[in-house]
């Protein structure tokens, strides 16, 4: 009973404070502190310091604001040019014709930044344009990047990747292994929904012109340098070169010299980059800060403990428990962001996933693919708002548009659990 009253305390504190609108960070820390306050005799202000710098001072960590600053350089590019360019020549003969390059761009951009918002700003500046000026119909041009765009938070290098490792203290490199095979996986489902969309819609826009060998040759040219940066970087890590933060490290310094390759380098946009990447930053740790001050107040109320007790006295299948999870981070993903649902949630999940028995490296895999449904899932998906600056639509067609990609993320989780090896797999072999 005491466990109930404490979650029910908690949650309304949370939700009230999120619901008037006060910043999430600073909604975690006043709800830890009332839960210090009414819990423990503890020293709150004691507690709060020594749990803000051990959540902050991580080695690890220190990987998140140089992916971030490596995505704010490379936004303040013409790459979404060159992705255009480089991909469109090869995506002319499938059905749904230059769709694809929606899918296409953003699983390359998301290898390059890690970042959901980063991803369909770029593309969708790049590909909004062209689709409209060719006819494409905007219900599936808004669609497509809705559900593209989410491959920010999956495919590696990705932020939310790394805030899971450091919760669950599992080794970056390793997830980011276990989300290689997802990511990509994830992208041709897109990829396969739009030619069923293509097939059974064949005159929706116009076809494409054929091009020479040499232009698509020069194309395919125009990428390699992107092609480049990402083998830098992701193949660092897997190839045990550099720990993911050495690699991030490689990722700013690689985005820099691509800045000054492409002559697009001043320092106008250095100074955009480094103030956009303090800006994210900030407000990533700020939420970090929150959530492991009330990690701490939750352990005094023995939450954590109870749940994971309950858990094996409850004994669901992993089906069940699978099923229950994923109608819990759907529903919460309808009033938060992916990065505030993570921080949130795994002080209670993580013992509930471990005691049910499940590799915390699969469930990294999972938990991304059910935060990209929050980032298309109103009224708070983020990915939506920026499709709606984007296009002028309202947030309900937008909404709308997005549903076939949320039906896709819907059944690659069934693939995802019937098939575990398409995350094991590769950590199992560079191990």
């Amino acid at each position: 009973m005491n466990e109930v009253l404490s979650i029910a305390i908690f949650l309304f504190a949370l939700f009230f404070l999120l619901g008037t609108s006060v910043w999430v960070g600073a909604s975690l820390l006043l709800t830890a502190m009332l839960g210090m306050y009414l819990f423990t005799s503890a020293p709150i202000g004691d507690a709060l310091a020594l749990t803000v710098w051990g959540s902050q001072s991580s080695w690890t960590l220190t990987a998140l604001p140089l992916f971030v600053w490596m995505g704010e350089i490379l936004y303040r590019t013409n790459l979404s040019e060159t992705l255009f360019r480089g991909i469109a020549p090869f995506m002319r003969r499938l059905p749904g014709s230059l769709l694809h390059v929606n899918v296409g761009a953003s699983a390359v951009f998301a290898a390059i930044s890690g970042s959901s918002a980063a991803t369909v700003a770029t593309v969708g500046k790049m590909a909004i344009p062209e689709l409209r000026k060719r006819g494409y119909p905007e219900k599936q041009i808004v669609g497509s990047l809705a559900g593209a765009g989410t491959l920010g938070l999956l495919i590696p290098p990705s932020i939310s990747m790394i805030i899971y490792g450091v919760t669950v203290n599992e080794s970056i490199a390793q997830l980011f292994m276990a989300a290689m095979i997802p990511g990509v996986s994830l992208a041709l489902l897109f990829m396969g929904y739009i030619i069923f969309w293509g097939m059974r819609n064949p005159s929706a826009f116009e076809p494409e012109p054929s091009i020479s060998l040499g232009e698509k040759l020069k194309a395919f040219l125009g990428l390699l340098p992107v092609v480049a940066l990402i083998l830098a970087v992701i193949g660092s890590i897997y190839g045990g070169i550099a720990t993911a933060t050495e690699a991030a490290a490689l990722g700013v310094l690689g985005s820099f010299v691509l800045a000054a390759f492409q002559r697009t380098l001043t320092f106008e946009s250095f100074v955009e980059s480094v103030i956009g990447a303090v800006r994210t930053n900030t407000m990533i740790m700020f939420i970090l800060m929150g959530s492991g001050f009330l990690s701490l107040a939750m352990g005094f109320t023995g939450i954590p403990k109870a749940l994971a007790e309950g858990i094996s006295l409850w004994d669901p299948s992993p089906m069940v428990l699978i099923l229950t999870l994923t109608f819990f981070y759907i529903i919460l993903g309808c009033f938060l962001d992916g990065i505030s649902s993570i921080v949130l949630t795994m002080a209670v999940i993580e013992p509930m996933v471990r005691a049910a028995g499940f590799d915390m490296l699969w469930f990294g895999v999972y938990l991304m693919i059910v935060v990209e449904m929050a980032q298309i899932t109103p009224p708070i998906g983020f990915n939506l708002f920026v499709l709606q600056g984007m296009t002028g639509h309202d947030i309900g067609f937008i909404a709308k548009s997005a549903i076939p990609s949320f039906l896709v993320m819907c059944l690659f989780i069934g693939v995802l659990v019937a098939f575990p090896d398409l995350a094991l797999w590769l950590p199992g072999v560079l191990k």
